[in-house]
């Protein structure tokens, strides 16, 4: 079984620093990369592009933080509405103590009660049976999992933008995004891991493990640009998870989750990468409070090795532009689906490649309880191809309504190479 305690790892300063050059990155970082801070969504287009984020922030609100307590202490409250822009220096390791010190399971698991061992014996299947877990055990593994939120989860306030520096990344924290007027731009992300999986009986026949946090959680946001951030689980791949009652113990949740009527994102020219449940859009086929909202452009975005939800989507409007997803098949993720169409969804595709070894272009599309796509310039495995068609949908009632700039499909995958994720802007 991996575990994260008995698991010898290299420092994350350093694999992140593997992970940043790993990429294909054929330009070279502006000296003075400071002035993206003045930068506004305007310039990408989608329906994000009313994001300003701290744009207009004066001097003495413009920060450069290196660590968790000072990206925490330049954020400030979550009703800190000032304009501000943050430049991330280094690592920002959010597992990471006031000390230094990097916070285990048995750090947040202390004084609650909570242990494995006996979490699983008292939600055996041969005995708990399929009801939902209820119980001392699961109040303790909350109390375990809440102290461990408290450390990595950062809500960011409106009126906010966050910039890399060369080299920056955020590694296993949350950023939670709920407040309007937010842009995040070249970071390298890596992927949260809850060490607290929560057994779920009733989720598909067999019961599943699910985890909490993703990367960036878009929660009621408005106004937000995701730009030329790179993605990947890091040093936690799914494949050294191993399996409790016959079911992998999942310890990730999605790479960027938008939920909970959020509206008008942009996530342009960035790299998700090594993952499985990518990106969520709406969250519950129950919460029809997010009808009308949810408009999502993706757009000159990297999928490469993702599994499925690349978006999932439910209520939404979403516009699905110019990306390049590619799975060679070697990956231990191995590619399922892209486009989930769920209900009330709307996906309106233009000029995506697909590069997937093994599958055929049924496998672009998975309809849940939606119908409504319309895909144009659509390339699979080097043909193009109608997902639409193949996948027998509706026409949606939206219009793609994109004015923005456009790849030509042949030309779309060197471009994406080139152009996508952290360390490529200058």
């Amino acid at each position: 079984m991996f575990s994260k305690k008995n698991y010898k790892l290299l420092p994350a300063s350093i694999v992140m620093g593997l992970l940043v050059s790993s990429f294909v990155v054929l330009q070279e970082v502006h000296a003075d990369i400071t002035s993206l801070g003045r930068q506004s969504a305007t310039q990408v287009g989608g329906f994000g592009r009313n994001a300003v984020g701290g744009s207009q922030a004066d001097a003495t609100h413009i920060y450069t933080v290196n660590s968790r307590q000072t990206l925490l202490k330049a954020l400030g409250q979550s009703t800190n509405d000032v304009p501000k822009i943050i430049y991330l220096s280094g690592t920002i390791d959010m597992t990471k103590d006031s000390q230094g010190r990097t916070l285990t399971e048995d750090d947040y698991a202390q004084g609650t009660g909570y242990h494995l061992e006996s979490y699983l014996t008292a939600y055996n299947p041969s005995t708990w049976g399929k009801k939902k877990v209820s119980g001392q055990q699961e109040i303790n593994r909350l109390a375990a999992q809440r102290k461990q939120a408290e450390q990595i989860e950062v809500k960011v306030p409106a009126n906010t933008t966050i910039i890399g520096l060369p080299g920056a990344s955020f590694v296993g924290g949350n950023l939670i995004l709920q407040k309007n007027n937010i842009i995040v731009r070249n970071i390298t992300f890596e992927t949260p891991y809850d060490d607290f999986p929560q057994w779920d009986p009733t989720d598909e026949r067999t019961g599943n493990w699910n985890s909490q946090y993703d990367a960036i959680s878009v929660q009621g946001a408005s106004n937000v640009w995701l730009d030329h951030n790179t993605f990947d689980d890091g040093r936690y791949h799914d494949s050294q998870n191993g399996t409790y009652f016959g079911r992998e113990y999942q310890h990730h949740d999605g790479m960027t989750d938008i939920t909970n009527g959020a509206d008008n994102i942009t996530i342009s020219d960035s790299v998700y990468r090594n993952h499985d449940k990518t990106m969520l859009i709406g969250n519950s086929d129950s919460k029809t409070s997010d009808t009308g909202k949810l408009h999502v452009t993706l757009v000159r975005n990297l999928f490469q090795n993702t599994v499925q939800r690349t978006p999932r989507v439910r209520f939404g409007d979403v516009q699905v532009i110019n990306n390049f997803y590619q799975n060679d098949g070697t990956s231990t993720y191995q590619f399922k689906y892209a486009w989930g169409l769920g209900k009330k969804a709307q996906i309106n595709a233009k000029n995506n490649v697909f590069v997937i070894a093994k599958k055929s272009p049924v496998a672009i599309i998975n309809k849940f309880k939606g119908t409504q796509l319309s895909d144009d310039g659509t390339i699979f495995n080097t043909k193009f191809v109608s997902a639409a068609s193949i996948s027998h949908t509706s026409p949606t009632m939206s219009t793609l309504g994109w004015s923005g700039p456009l790849i030509a499909s042949k030309q779309l995958p060197e471009s994406i190479l080139q152009t996508a994720g952290s360390g490529v802007l200058k």
